[in-house]
Parts: structure tokens; sequence; C-alpha cells
């Protein structure tokens, strides 16, 4: 009998429990949700990637790529193609203040990248240059909870005032475990979904997590850029050095 009671206290002390941090989560504001989005994608000090690109047409047919990520902090980001000779070399740097530069060593010219043409397609993929800068969404976007289901939160993510980009809007899927984003929607002038970009084998490297392939899909173009992470080090103790216009000719 008594472990009957012990038994049912126990199951009524756990139900308790989880409806305690239901109701925490529900609580939760946009605001609050997408801060703490930025803090799990920005966690590691610094970041060491080497990725694979795979760009697919609308026939099928691939193309693929690799390159080299480093990101410092939350707004500090070097990208420098390793392969194939064609596009080895060609680098990008985002730095604060939305101060983008790309380098072209069939120019052997560097040059900063103007706002008003941030939107412009990356080296030829499907991520733009704003889609590869290093940033916090909450400084850039506001907010507003659409819905939330057992496994994620749904966010719509309008510009802030003075923010330049071609999206009128972003809509965005995040875990409810760990506020990693599995998805986002893009929207154009015209509030057309004009592109999708998937997160899949989110896992945790050491302390943080990380997604290991990614996809981000124009339907216009019927063109879509898979990006698959090869290695990846956290926290290497990255030199400021290689976050600068210098750095890009190497």
């Amino acid at each position: 009998m008594k472990k009957c009671i012990l038994s049912s206290m126990l199951i009524l002390s756990i139900i308790a429990s989880l409806t305690q941090v239901w109701a925490q989560e529900k609580q939760l504001t946009a605001s609050q949700i997408l801060s703490k989005v930025d803090d799990v994608v920005n966690a590691p000090k610094d970041q060491d990637l080497k990725i694979k690109l795979i760009l697919i047409d609308k026939e099928g047919k691939e193309e693929t790529r690799e390159l080299v990520m480093f990101q410092k902090g939350s707004d500090k980001r070097m990208v420098k193609f390793t392969s194939p000779a064609s596009q080895k070399g060609i680098a990008f740097l985002s730095l604060p203040n939305d101060i983008m530069y790309l380098y072209l060593p069939a120019f052997k010219k560097t040059r900063r990248i103007a706002s008003h043409i941030k939107n412009t397609k990356f080296a030829g993929t499907d991520f733009t240059y704003e889609d590869m800068e290093a940033k916090r969404y909450s400084e850039k976007y506001i907010p507003e909870l659409l819905k939330r289901d057992e496994s994620h939160y749904i966010l719509q993510l309008k510009p802030k005032e003075g923010i330049v980009t071609d999206f009128s809007k972003l809509v965005m899927w995040i875990r409810t475990d760990n506020f990693y984003p599995t998805k986002i929607e893009f929207y154009d002038k015209g509030n057309n979904l004009y592109k999708v970009m998937t997160r899949e084998k989110i896992e945790k490297v050491g302390e943080y997590w990380t997604s290991k392939e990614s996809e981000m899909e124009d339907l216009k173009a019927k063109h879509k850029t898979k990006m698959i992470l090869l290695d990846v080090k956290f926290d290497s103790g990255l030199s400021d050095e290689i976050f600068t216009e210098r750095y890009l000719i190497r």
C-alpha cells in the first residue's frame, strides 16, 4: 500500500514538474525565443568549418564545390572556396555593421559589397551575401510568434526599420527542446514565397548544437544548394587576422 502511495506521489510530482516547465515555455515571448536562437547558433567563441556544396539545377545536374568557413563571435565570418580550380580562392568577408567584402582571384581585386546588392547570389550558389553573413537575427528583425506545437516554435520575422533586404518577411521553425532553427521561409517584396532553407542532422558537437546538412532551395529558379559539413572545430582560438581584407587574398 505504501509503495502504491509513493508511486502515485512520484507520478504526481513528475506531472507537476512537467506542467511547470510547459507553463514557463508558454510564457516565452517571440523576442525571447529569437534571442535564444541567436545564443544557440552563435554559442561557440569561434568556428572552423570545412564544407562541401552540391549545386543542383532543375534538370538534376549536380556541381560540387568545397570551401572553408571561419567565424568569430556572432559578427565576423570569412568564407573561401578551396575547389574546384575555377572557384578556388574566391573569398567573402562579413564584418560588423553590414560591412562585406568579396575577393575574385581572376581579377586580383577586392571590392566592398554595397548594401543594395547584398541579396545577390554568392558565387552561383542559392545563398546570397546576406545569407552568408554572420549575424544575430534579433538585431535585424521584429519577431511574432505564429504558432507553437509539440516540437517547434514558428516565428514570423519582419525587418526592422532601416534594414536593407529584398525580403518582406521570414518564417522560422525553431526546435522547442534546444532552440535550433530547422527551417526558414523567405518571402519577396510581393509577399510570395521565394526560397526555403532547411537544416537536417542537427547534432551536438562537444558543447554546441550544429547542423551537419542544410539546403537552400530557390523556388523560382528551381535550383538548390546543399551544404554538407565535412569537419568542424569549435573554440580553437582563431586569430583576428583571418577577418581582414589582407587575408582575403591569401
